[in-house]
């Protein structure tokens, strides 16, 4: 039915000729430490959502028989073909299989059915450090040593593999039961040329070295400036998480990507007067603009991060075996064993074989609200892209872009929506660079309001017409927000 092969292995035994830049190690076979299993959805218990993705949602599931509970990966089989992310997933499904550190989530087994591909990863009960960070407001400095101690342990393994993560932030670092930390999600990792990992021919980061991945507010200057990936690229993630533990937001935070991105190339840091000399240093120089002098990436390797003295007591012999911070639970929660019956449980109706599938692979998303929006990657730079400025009047700004599918009742084309503080709100063809719409704008949300259908689908309704948009980026809810927001300003 769909283009995706039967098996979700099968195919990575193929001998082929994609690249992954120069010569990472290749095999034409594998002997897969998590197997493949002829397991349903229907096996399952389905829980709350943890987190969602451009083309997947990772849900708590319990095996019915055994009454393990994994955090399952589901992948939508469309999406991954329509989008060109078939080597992308597997590479992140090789890579899983490979790595074996108690700071990394570990892979158990994987298995599909006709409209999805399933990873069973381990379940991290403790949530996202990001909750952490958001529950308690900011975190002690006591805290964040600890964390992040245990981000750069699992980090000095990660690149003594020959990986860069490329997506490190509060949001991928999960904590267990006990509140130690594993990192997640490696979606968009980057093996580089002497990667100890096998790389199998047709599964494949992007062949660019300097595309740009991640999240906004974690990106660093040279992979907006297109420089190639290197390791330095997670220790600047590492440096601006480590200030948002200590402060509660982001180094570069702003109302726009654009304004983040501005503020990331000028290096526009302004640090809290109760940070302390130590951690200000630590966040200070990995946030150097030269990526080889971040300490961990220059000639002493880690030796010169751990060495640095905001890292003063950490025992990193036994770092696993410290007692880690009390964890905050979210307000009205006394446990996670009762999930499996929140408001955010996942709806099973919506996936597996003999199911009905809605809203073309967006299925079971209803439950996503505006506020889950930050788990939401933000893989575009197009705000940071010169070429939209000549859109701009002097000292108008954008506030919000994205590339967007506008959908007519038979056909659709992609067009660049573009909203600004004038404020303005118009739709370019991104090819011949012009306007093809301007949508009349009005504080009145009688005259001009936003209606999301989905997480990707939403409409711009003004008295005269109704646009509607597809954004793959599942950004419609930061759309309906942007446009509120300015409207109350």
């Amino acid at each position: 039915m769909l283009a995706m092969e039967k098996d979700f292995d099968a195919k990575l035994m193929i001998q082929g000729n994609a690249s992954n830049g120069g010569n990472v190690q290749r095999s034409k076979s594998f002997a897969f430490r998590a197997p493949q299993e002829n397991f349903t959805i229907q096996d399952f218990e389905l829980g709350k959502i943890y987190g969602v993705g451009s083309y997947s949602k990772v849900v708590r599931a319990k095996k019915k028989d055994t009454g393990i509970v994994y955090a399952l990966k589901i992948m939508d089989k469309k999406f991954i073909t329509k989008e060109n992310k078939t080597a992308y997933v597997k590479l992140e499904r090789i890579v899983l299989d490979q790595l074996d550190h108690p700071g990394v989530v570990r892979l158990f087994f994987t298995f599909q059915d006709t409209f999805s591909l399933y990873m069973a990863l381990e379940s991290c009960e403790g949530g996202e450090l990001f909750d952490q960070i958001t529950r308690k407001g900011c975190l002690s400095e006591d805290e964040a040593r600890f964390y992040t101690a245990e981000v750069v342990d699992a980090l000095e393994y990660i690149h003594s593999m020959g990986l860069i993560h490329r997506d490190i932030k509060p949001e991928n670092l999960l904590l267990t039961t006990d509140g130690h930390i594993k990192i997640a999600d490696f979606g968009s990792v980057k093996p580089m040329v002497d990667s100890r990992i096998t790389v199998l021919p047709n599964a494949a980061s992007d062949d660019k070295a300097c595309t740009f991945v991640g999240t906004a507010a974690y990106v660093p200057p040279e992979v907006l400036n297109s420089s190639p990936a290197t390791f330095g690229n997670d220790l600047w993630a590492l440096g601006c998480t480590l200030y948002q533990m200590l402060s509660g937001t982001s180094p570069f935070k702003d109302a726009s990507e654009w304004l983040i991105f501005q503020k990331i190339v000028a290096r526009d840091i302004k640090f809290p007067s109760y940070f302390s000399e130590q951690a200000r240093d630590l966040i200070d120089h990995l946030l150097d603009l030269d990526p080889s002098k971040r300490p961990g990436a220059g000639a002493e390797g880690y030796a010169s991060l751990k060495s640095h003295p905001f890292f003063k007591g950490v025992d990193w012999n036994n770092i696993r075996s410290q007692t880690p911070p009390r964890l905050a639970l979210e307000a009205g929660s006394h446990s996670n064993e009762n999930d499996d019956g929140s408001e955010s449980s996942w709806n099973p109706s919506h996936i597996g074989d003999g199911t009905s599938r809605q809203n073309d692979g967006n299925a079971g998303s209803a439950s996503t609200s505006e506020g889950s929006h930050h788990i939401t990657r933000l893989a575009s730079i197009d705000s940071f892209d010169s070429k939209w400025q000549q859109f701009l009047e002097p000292g108008e700004s954008v506030l919000m872009i994205s590339m967007v599918k506008k959908l007519q009742k038979l056909t659709s084309k992609k067009v660049q929506l573009i909203l600004t503080n004038k404020p303005k709100l118009i739709y370019v063809d991104p090819s011949k660079l012009i306007v093809k719409g301007n949508i009349i704008w009005s504080d009145n949300p009688v005259d001009l309001s936003v209606q999301v259908t989905s997480p990707s689908h939403f409409k711009i309704c003004t008295p005269k017409k109704i646009a509607s948009f597809e954004d793959a980026k599942q950004r419609a809810w930061q759309w309906k927000k942007a446009i509120e927001v300015l409207q109350n300003r």
